[in-house]
Formats: structure tokens, sequence, C-alpha cells
């Protein structure tokens, strides 16, 4: 009987988790709309493009790295989780770029890890 209550909670805190992750990209999909319509296209970098949003890693030292990331990458599950850490840490009321609390070297692979999914290369 104690295996069923721990299974029943194990699958409520994955569910929490799920509706957790998913407020935070509504959150997200809201500021890049708001920021969508606040801004002229003159005020977003070049390279920045159509479907792609910006994000700067920065770790413990402060070390900061900015990323440009396809908005395909808002299903990432590990890319997610950070999103999620970015939230509790850094909150969705600032301007610019997302913030996100991640050594730069590990949003690299990340995102390169999902690259070679994409192009079928794992």
């Amino acid at each position: 009987m104690a295996i069923k209550f721990l299974r029943s909670k194990s699958s409520g805190t994955k569910k929490n988790g799920i509706v957790k992750l998913k407020v935070v990209v509504e959150k997200l999909q809201k500021s890049l709309l708001l920021g969508k319509k606040s801004y002229d296209e003159d005020d977003v970098p070049q390279d920045v493009k159509e479907g792609h949003f910006a994000v700067i890693a920065e770790d413990e030292n402060e070390n900061k790295t900015r990323f440009v990331v396809p908005l395909s990458y808002l299903s990432h599950p590990t890319f997610l989780s950070l999103l999620e850490q970015a939230a509790d840490e850094y909150g969705f009321d600032h301007g610019g770029a997302l913030t996100i609390p991640c050594r730069p070297a590990h949003l690299q692979k990340i995102l390169a890890q999902e690259m070679d999914k994409m192009l079928g290369l794992m």
C-alpha cells in the first residue's frame, strides 16, 4: 500500500512540475509577443531573425554569453528546465534578452545536441 502512495505522490510531483513548466513557457511567449508589439523592426538586433529569440547564459561567476535560439527549443526538456530556473531567479519583468542561470558552455552543449537531433546526426 505504501508503494501505491509513493507512486501517486511521485506522479503528482511530476504533474506539478509539468504545470509549472507550462506556466513558464506561457509567460515567456507572452513576453515575446509583448516585445514584438512594442519594438520597431529597427530595435531588434539583425542576428535575431524571425522565429528566434535571444538568451544570455550567465554563470555564478557572472560570465555572460549571448545566444540566438530558435523558438523550437521551447519544447526541449532541458531548455525548459533552464527557463524555469530563470523564472525563479530573475522573473520576467526585464527588457532585452532573457537571462538564463547556466554556464555558457553548458547551454552551448544543449543547443548543439538539439541541433544534431534536428539534423539527424544523433
